[in-house]
């Protein structure tokens, strides 16, 4: 990942990175080293970068549906809204945005969050191969 988005940099006039596990919630952060005690809360994410930001997500979305769809399903903290709220708000926010999957696209249809994850993205989910990466740029713009 720390390839790609070094690559990335060289193509978009400004990006900027965090990351987060499993799904978005409450908080990301941008060293996953310092993860518990560095979070920027996503909320501050919303009002900070405006909706004409694009939005690239970069993840497996293997996980149990539970972390999608309860509050509580998080299983490293207790998530007070499901984790498909917040992915509502950001879709919400940056409707030009996307799903990056490492996944090959074969098994995509193998785990149930991955769907959840996928629709909730308007089936813009795209895999991590030269093609894919093709696809979603040319979604964002």
């Amino acid at each position: 990942m720390e390839e790609l988005f070094t690559a990335a940099r060289a193509e978009f006039r400004h990006l900027e990175v965090f990351y987060f596990h499993n799904c978005v919630y409450e908080g990301v952060w941008r060293d996953n080293r310092r993860r518990w005690d560095a979070q920027t809360p996503t909320w501050d994410l919303i009002r900070t970068y405006g909706p004409d930001w694009r939005l690239i997500v970069v993840g497996d979305a293997a996980m149990s549906p539970y972390e999608i769809s309860h509050p509580g399903g998080a299983n490293e903290h207790w998530n007070r809204e499901p984790g498909l709220t917040w992915l509502t708000r950001l879709r919400e926010r940056w409707p030009r945005s996307v799903w990056i999957n490492p996944v090959t696209e074969r098994y995509w249809d193998h785990t149930a969050s991955l769907k959840i994850i996928r629709d909730a993205f308007g089936g813009d989910m795209f895999g991590l191969t030269l093609q894919g990466l093709g696809m979603a740029m040319k979604r964002l713009t």
